[in-house]
């Protein structure tokens, strides 16, 4: 049983269409978090690149990289030097034709341990992600999982902790969560690009920033697990539009649900530590994996259950 305490750190930061001095910025951003004790880093989704899928142009998709890929050995090289983990959401060329919204999990001797492909991808005005983005599988097959992993998501045995990894659109899916945590995860990072239409933000800006850290606590005390969502900030234009404003808000929270470490629309570094004592803690007055009913939730597997 692990007992030892591992430091997490979570990375706050806008974009531009400099995609190397968004790299650079990254890198040294992921020094500052290690300079403060991080252990394992995460990365904002998409972190090298503006948010493109605010509209459908198809000159976008050469935004995407392979893995490995320069982007990904320069991660590697750094997760070595620093001897810390790093979590590297990223826009991923499988094959042609064939894009992913992936996170790329370098442990701290700088060995790739595998890819996480978003599972949940939303079509919203503005947020054009089916238009880009082939889903994560939905079952094992033919590409290599290894034993554990189940329908897609998966969880690392890092140097530090057990990761498990979800990407944005992922955050508002209890079963995502619950199968993660059952994978082993210590702690659920969630790499997020999400934002106000600034035309909305007065009426809504307040509520949608609570109701997407809700649901996350939600997670953390439902599963007992720690939960880290970084988020990036800053308005990115888009023609013929006002943009998206991404509201930063990163924060931490315990197994507990409390909110341990936050930031507010600035760049920042967010670390905190994590005790496993805590978790066992929580999980023994708070037993909700032992009471499961599993022999009842096969429903779950529809899409709908009432009258059509």
């Amino acid at each position: 049983m692990r007992r030892d305490p591992f430091t997490i750190g979570i990375i706050q930061d806008h974009a531009t269409d400099d995609v190397a001095a968004n790299v650079a910025r990254a890198v040294e951003l992921i020094r500052e978090a290690a300079r403060q004790g991080a252990q394992i880093v995460c990365l904002k989704e998409l972190f090298n690149t503006t948010y493109f899928a605010k509209s459908t142009k198809v000159d976008r998709f050469d935004l995407a990289e392979a893995v490995p890929g320069p982007i990904t050995e320069t991660m590697q090289a750094l997760a070595k030097e620093l001897a810390v983990v790093i979590v590297v959401p990223l826009f991923v060329r499988r094959a042609p034709g064939l894009y992913m919204n992936s996170a790329i999990v370098i442990d701290a001797d700088g060995s790739v341990l595998g890819v996480y492909d978003k599972m949940h991808i939303p079509h919203d005005p503005m947020f054009e992600e089916k238009y880009y983005f082939t889903p994560g599988d939905g079952h094992l097959d033919y590409h290599g999982e290894k034993p554990g992993e189940a329908n897609g998501f998966k969880v690392w045995k890092t140097r530090y902790a057990n990761v498990g990894v979800l990407i944005c659109w992922d955050q508002w899916y209890p079963e995502a969560a619950r199968i993660t945590t059952l994978l082993g995860a210590d702690v659920l990072f969630y790499p997020t690009a999400i934002g106000w239409h600034p035309a909305e933000k007065d009426e809504w800006g307040e509520a949608q920033v609570q109701a997407w850290r809700t649901a996350q606590r939600a997670h953390a005390i439902a599963n007992g697990v720690w939960v880290a969502s970084p988020n990036r900030v800053g308005h990115e234009p888009e023609p013929g539009t006002n943009g998206l404003e991404f509201f930063g808000h990163s924060f931490v929270a315990d197994p507990f649900g409390r909110v341990v470490a936050e930031a507010g629309t600035e760049q920042a570094v967010l670390v905190h530590t994590c005790d496993p004592r805590l978790q066992e803690e929580v999980r023994r007055n708070w037993p909700f994996l032992r009471d499961r009913r599993v022999d009842a939730y096969k429903p779950i597997l529809h899409r709908f259950i009432g009258q059509p």
